[in-house]
C-alpha cells in the first residue's frame, strides 16, 4: 500500500515538473514605450491577459525607447513582441527615414488603436483646408519624429513643397506654447484624442482642426498605405460641435517572424476574447477593434494572425 501511495506521490510531482516545464515554454519579451507612457502600462495589460489565459506563455513587458528602437529590438531577436507606429514599422521594413536597411524579422498581429493627425489652427483664422497653410508659421513636430513624417506626407498630398511653410522643430509642448503666445498660425500633433496640449490651449482660445477632405484622404492612404481615415467625433474639443475627418496612424501589435503559427494565433485570439477585460486594465483597450485590426499597415501579418481574421470573416 505505502509503495502503491508512493507511486502515485512521485506521479504527481513528475506531472507536476512537466507542468511547469511546459509553462516555462513560451518565454516572450514585449517591447513597449517610457514608463511614463501609453505603450508601457498598455502592454503591461496585455501581457497581464495573455499569461493568464494561455497555459504555458510568459509575456514580460519591457520599458524601451518606443517604436524606432523596438523595430531594431524585434529585428535582433532581443524581444519577441512591441508595440509600434504603423509608419515606422513601414520605414524600417524599406529603409527609409532612420533605417538605412531593411528589417524585415517581424509581422503584423493587429492594429491596436488609432493616434491621430490633427492640424490645428485658431478659430479665427481664415486657413481652412490644408494647403492654406502655405507661407505661415508651423509647429510640424521635434526633428526626424513622427509627428514631422506626418507633415511631410500631408504636405505631399496637398502639392505643398519643403519651405513652402516656414516650419519650426517644436515638440508638442512647445508648440503650444508658442501657439498661444501668437509666434506660430498653426500646429501639428499626432496622438491620441483628446490631446492634452489642445485641450490645454482650448481653455484660454478658440481653436479649430483642420478637416482632411475625403478625396484628399484617398489619395494620401493610397500612397502611404500605413495611414488610414479616422473621424474626430464631435464634442472631443471645447467648442468643436462638428465631427472632424483627418487620418491617422496606428499603434500595432508585432511579433518576429520567427514565432510558431500557433503562438501568434493564440496570442491575437487572447487578446480580442478578453478585450472587456483589457478595456477595464486600460482606456486603450476600449479603442480595440476586431474590424479595423487587420487594416492601416503596410507590412505582411504573421500566419498565425492571417488564420484567426480568416475564421473571423476579416481576410480571405
Amino acid at each position: 500500500m505505502k509503495k502503491a501511495l508512493l507511486f502515485l506521490m512521485v506521479c504527481f510531482m513528475v506531472a507536476g515538473f512537466s507542468s511547469a516545464a511546459a509553462a516555462a515554454d513560451v518565454k516572450m519579451v514585449l517591447a513597449t514605450g517610457g514608463t511614463a507612457g501609453t505603450y508601457y502600462p498598455f502592454g503591461g495589460a496585455m501581457a497581464k491577459i495573455w499569461n493568464s489565459k494561455i497555459p504555458g506563455m510568459n509575456v514580460t513587458a519591457q520599458a524601451t525607447g518606443a517604436s524606432v528602437e523596438n523595430v531594431r529590438l524585434v529585428n535582433r531577436g532581443e524581444a519577441e513582441l512591441a508595440i509600434v507606429q504603423s509608419d515606422t514599422i513601414d520605414f524600417a521594413f524599406n529603409a527609409k527615414e532612420a533605417f538605412k536597411e531593411k528589417l524585415t524579422k517581424m509581422a503584423v498581429l493587429a492594429t491596436l488603436y488609432p493616434e491621430v493627425i490633427q492640424v490645428v489652427v485658431r478659430g479665427d483664422s481664415k486657413i481652412d483646408s490644408f494647403d492654406g497653410l502655405k507661407g505661415m508659421k508651423i509647429g510640424v513636430g521635434a526633428p526626424g519624429s513622427g509627428t514631422e513624417a506626418n507633415f511631410r506626407q500631408l504636405s505631399d498630398g496637398f502639392g505643398l513643397k519643403k519651405g513652402d511653410a516656414k516650419e519650426q522643430y517644436l515638440s508638442f509642448a512647445e508648440s503650444a506654447e508658442q501657439f498661444k503666445d501668437k509666434h506660430i498660425d498653426a500646429f501639428v500633433v499626432t496622438a491620441g484624442i483628446p490631446n492634452a496640449a489642445i485641450m490645454d490651449i482650448g481653455t484660454q482660445h478658440s481653436v479649430r482642426i483642420l478637416n482632411i477632405a475625403d478625396d484628399k484622404a484617398a489619395l494620401i492612404t493610397k500612397k502611404y498605405p500605413f495611414l488610414s481615415p479616422f473621424t474626430i467625433p464631435a464634442n472631443t474639443y471645447k467648442g468643436q460641435t462638428n465631427a472632424i475627418k483627418t487620418l491617422a496612424v496606428n499603434a500595432v501589435l508585432i511579433i518576429s517572424t520567427e514565432a510558431k503559427d500557433d503562438v501568434a494565433y493564440n496570442i491575437v485570439k487572447t487578446l480580442f476574447e478578453n478585450q472587456s477585460e483589457l478595456a477595464a486594465a486600460h482606456a486603450k483597450g476600449k479603442e480595440l477593434n476586431l474590424k479595423t485590426a487587420s487594416s492601416g499597415v503596410s507590412i505582411p501579418f504573421h500566419p498565425g494572425a492571417v488564420k484567426y481574421y480568416k475564421e473571423k470573416g476579416l481576410m480571405k
